[in-house]
């Protein structure tokens, strides 16, 4: 067994041990727009008698943490056939990509987990939550009418791709968890619209809310439309809808809720604090159904916590068991000290934290830090909390 980076060309056979778990061999088109926005030093593969059994990838991201962007891996098609199970082949692709993360000097990494158990024992923290709605158009009144001024304009695909990105890159440098989206990205993912990806819904809808020529909010969706005793039970299927001010995000979304013909919407990655639950009179009727969303991994803690400018007198204990060069004392600029620890705590748990999602306090409730010096909980929680809750709209 050899774990080694992919070459030029094997980028099918990286993908075919997680295809494997949707029953289908990567499409030609697939493969194809993974090379548009995946470099294949950056895949990890598993090879066994020179078939390839286990692959492990990254792609390369400008990622949003509280106050600043930080270069991150952003961790993706990992898997191991089943064949191959249970011999370690996973735990050896995770050592080579965390090894390759910490030479380029990323920070940070981060990943979606399709099974929630698994990273853990790498040094993964689950560090953001997020929801999906389903609501029904009678019960989607606001509290008030937003008043943004603008209006709204369908877009054509070539349109979108000129239009739309500002709209992402404004939020995204200001949310954290979000990440920059190169054109290359838009084209082969955000706004990719195959037949495969429509779950029996119509075409990709572009819609953007402008004013003075601005671009002030937009959102795609899909419309499944269907009939039941001559009435409509169609929805509207949110893909993605963002507002670059309270008053654009509340516009899009009314626009939303207002398409004509249409029974009830739906959404999904949306965040924990999304301003529906503010902005509409009956905030129970979206049925919020909760999950986790982001992981991430400190790969080099000094740096992810210099990166954040944190201010305070806070020494955090970290043990690393698998990247071991993070298991040391921090101060809250990142430096290495040997002072005595006010909090002790495992890399994964820090992770947890980072982004603000949750606090120390939640953490001493679960059993997940050692307060070492009484108040140290409540000193952390002042310098790490921030004002929104970390959020990603796409899963990668």
């Amino acid at each position: 067994m050899e774990v080694r980076r992919a070459q030029s060309g094997e980028i099918l056979a990286g993908l075919t041990p997680v295809s494997h778990y949707f029953g289908s061999v990567p499409a030609e088109d697939t493969v194809q727009r993974f090379a548009r926005v995946l470099r294949p030093e950056r895949m990890h593969v598993a090879e066994e008698d020179g078939k390839i059994v286990g692959g492990a990838s990254a792609f390369e991201f400008q990622f949003t943490v509280p106050g600043v962007i930080v270069p991150a891996a952003g961790v993706t098609i990992v898997g191991v056939l089943p064949t191959h199970r249970r011999r370690g082949i996973l735990t050896e692709l995770m050592r080579a990509q965390l090894d390759d993360i910490h030479e380029r000097g990323e920070p940070v990494a981060c990943l979606w987990a399709s099974e929630e158990t698994i990273y853990g024992r790498y040094g993964y923290g689950m560090a953001a939550l997020c929801g999906d709605i389903e609501i029904l158009r009678v019960y989607g009144s606001f509290r008030r009418r937003p008043e943004h001024g603008g209006a709204f304009r369908l877009l054509s695909h070539e349109e979108a791709l000129e239009v739309i990105p500002p709209v992402w890159a404004r939020v995204a440098a200001e949310t954290p968890g979000m990440f920059a989206r190169p054109r290359e990205w838009w084209e082969a993912r955000a706004l990719h619209d195959s037949e495969s990806r429509r779950d029996g819904a119509g075409e990709m809808m572009r819609v953007v809310l402008e004013r003075d020529g601005e671009a002030l909010a937009y959102a795609l969706y899909r419309v499944k439309m269907d009939f039941e005793s001559g009435s409509s039970t169609g929805e509207v299927r949110v893909l993605e809808a963002l507002g670059v001010s309270p008053e654009a995000t509340a516009g899009i979304w009314r626009y939303l809720l207002d398409v004509d013909w249409l029974d009830r919407l739906q959404a999904e990655l949306l965040p924990v604090d999304h301003p529906l639950f503010l902005l509409l009179e009956q905030p129970r009727r979206l049925r919020f159904r909760l999950a986790d969303s982001l992981w991430l991994r400190l790969v080099d803690v000094g740096a992810a916590l210099a990166a954040r400018s944190l201010e305070g007198d806070v020494v955090l204990e970290v043990s690393d068991a698998f990247c071991p060069w993070n298991d040391a004392r921090y101060s809250l600029d990142g430096a290495k000290t040997t002072e005595d620890a006010d909090l002790r705590l495992d890399v994964s748990d820090l992770a947890t934290v980072y982004l603000g999602g949750f606090t120390f306090a939640q953490l001493l409730r679960a059993g997940r830090v050692e307060e070492l010096v009484e108040g140290a909980i409540a000193r952390a929680d002042a310098v790490f909390r921030t004002d929104r809750a970390p959020w990603c709209p796409e899963i990668f």
